[in-house]
């Protein structure tokens, strides 16, 4: 973490007014109650270790899509007895984020208390990366501190200009999550294996074709696996029985040459789980390849041939980076495949002989299904961010905090 400038680097804090880019922008039910608080639970320890600084801490985030108006459902007010319980602190809400109101509640801070600023994206200004309303963002401030890694896509004001203006750090989060990316991908332990899932190829394009120049082995899973399967020549594959996108053939054909000419091994299914409905336990069952039903059945996960070989791959491998699942893990039994394989690479985690990241909503959605999305290295909090990194992108939000 040279190459970044982190929460050390800031010096002393005592005193000081540190402005923290969170992303608190937490799921919420019909009656303002936040069903998933991992976000707010994950920033804690940023807000903590600033606090024993002796640095009073401003915490800015965004929260849904309001487009540059004001409304209560889009008002982080409803994250304040989420954020106090999780800090123990006391939390005061203040309903603007830039103007007199804020370098008000600043100006009379308590040592013990944290202030939450309202939604950035009530201000168009916010999305647009506008320089002037950065500088009105920070201006209560001495310090910025960024722990905001899942929007580090893109470069709105709190994101980038906001970091210009001031001594600007990582906070603990953004730090755990650069690291992880960095060791699962850009420096990792060899072997190295990519398993990628979503249902297709065209939105996975820039991922696919920066793996394949990087990994040694990507597991290819999902719907957009249908595409790269008939372009394999697995004839039984059609329109009507699968995902798979016609128009993209040539295309997987030139991403697994390229895989070819970089060494890299692509694995894809061996058998296949088709049902005759789109339903938690509707009639299926397991085909191999040449077996596929011409039509009425749908490809809807895959089958132990195929969980055996992905398990088997990742026992000769040292490091695992997972961005989706391997079949329609939000049906039983459709979530069998996804399930059995991240319960081996938990097993390969806790013995030592794997460094596993995963990322994505889908991805984190999938391990909390199977039950192990604490046992493996790491689970980023981010979606697009981690699935830009991995595309090889610079995140303009990480970018600027280099030395």
């Amino acid at each position: 973490m040279t190459e970044y400038k982190t929460i050390k680097d800031l010096g002393d804090l005592n005193g000081k007014v540190v402005m923290l880019r969170a992303d608190l922008n937490v799921p919420m039910d019909e009656n303002f109650n936040v069903t998933n608080t991992a976000r707010i639970d994950r920033t804690v320890p940023t807000i903590k270790t600033l606090m024993k600084k002796g640095a009073k801490v401003v915490v800015i985030s965004h929260f849904g899509r309001p487009e540059g108006k004001g409304d209560m459902k889009n008002s982080l007010s409803h994250i304040v007895k989420n954020l106090e319980k999780a800090l123990g602190n006391k939390v005061t809400f203040v309903d603007d984020c830039i103007g007199e109101k804020v370098a008000t509640a600043v100006k009379n801070m308590s040592a013990d208390e944290v202030l939450l600023l309202e939604n950035l994206r009530f201000y168009n200004e916010e999305k647009k990366g506008d320089e002037a309303f950065a500088k009105e963002l920070v201006k209560p401030a001495d310090v910025y501190v960024s722990d905001a890694f899942s929007t580090a896509h893109r470069a709105h004001a709190s994101m980038v200009a906001a970091a210009q203006q001031l001594p600007a750090a990582m906070g603990l989060l953004m730090e755990e999550e650069v690291n992880a990316l960095t060791t699962g991908l850009n420096n990792p332990v060899r072997p190295l294996i990519a398993i990628v899932g979503g249902s297709k190829v065209s939105t996975k394009l820039d991922l696919l074709n920066n793996l394949v120049k990087k990994v040694d082995k990507l597991v290819i899973s999902g719907g957009m696996a249908h595409t790269f399967m008939k372009a394999s020549g697995i004839d039984t594959i059609n329109e009507s029985n699968s995902l798979v996108q016609m128009d993209m053939l040539d295309t997987a054909k030139e991403i697994m040459a390229t895989a070819k000419a970089n060494n890299c091994e692509i694995i894809l299914p061996q058998d296949v789980v088709v049902s005759k409905e789109f339903k938690p336990m509707a009639e299926h069952k397991t085909v191999d390849l040449g077996s596929i039903p011409a039509e009425g059945w749908s490809l809807l996960d895959v089958g132990a041939k195929t969980i055996a070989s992905i398990n088997a791959k990742l026992d000769e491998c040292k490091t695992l980076v997972w961005n989706g699942p391997l079949g329609v893990f939000e049906m039983k039994p459709f979530d069998t495949a996804t399930n059995a394989v991240a319960e081996h690479a938990a097993e390969l985690t806790k013995a030592g002989k794997l460094t596993s990241v995963a990322g994505g909503g889908d991805t984190v959605s999938a391990l909390e299904n199977a039950g192990v999305a604490d046992k493996f290295t790491y689970i980023s909090t981010a979606g697009g961010a981690f699935l830009e990194w991995m595309e090889g992108k610079e995140l303009p939000g990480v970018a600027v905090l280099k030395k």
